[in-house]
């Protein structure tokens, strides 16, 4: 299986500060195989470095995030077919992400997976989405 890493390009505003961290941590924003784009994690980062203050804006920028990534290639959020987000306090912040989500989604809608988890890279990360795209021929 042959496999393409995606990289950020020169001109992408929404990750300008972001760019040296995938060298830094040695990751890649994305990979395409097997007919697939997948997305590593989106975090509420502005494109000045800075973390989003409320958990609802951080999942705005997750969301810009993921959809910059699949418009490198040519895919829009209805290509997706997989989300998974990942809730620090989940009990008390899905509520602040659920309208958030339902701006970028519409019918038919993506498989999606919520995890709770004790903290991300981080500590003031409160979320962080993964996805799963497919490729157009």
């Amino acid at each position: 299986m042959t496999k393409r890493i995606i990289e950020v390009p020169e001109k992408s505003e929404i990750f300008q500060a972001s760019r040296s961290t995938f060298e830094k941590f040695g990751f890649s924003p994305a990979v395409a195989a097997g007919g697939l784009l997948f997305i590593s994690g989106q975090v509420g980062v502005r494109p000045d470095g800075s973390t989003a203050e409320t958990v609802a804006e951080q999942a705005e920028w997750a969301f810009k995030r993921t959809a910059e990534v699949l418009r490198w290639e040519g895919l829009t959020m209805a290509d997706l077919v997989e989300v998974v987000s990942y809730h620090v306090d989940i009990n008390n912040t899905l509520s602040e992400v659920i309208p958030v989500k339902s701006r970028y989604f519409e019918r038919p809608f993506p498989a999606w997976t919520i995890i709770g988890v004790q903290g991300l890279a981080r500590p003031e990360l409160k979320l962080e989405i993964r996805s799963v795209a497919a490729l157009r021929n």
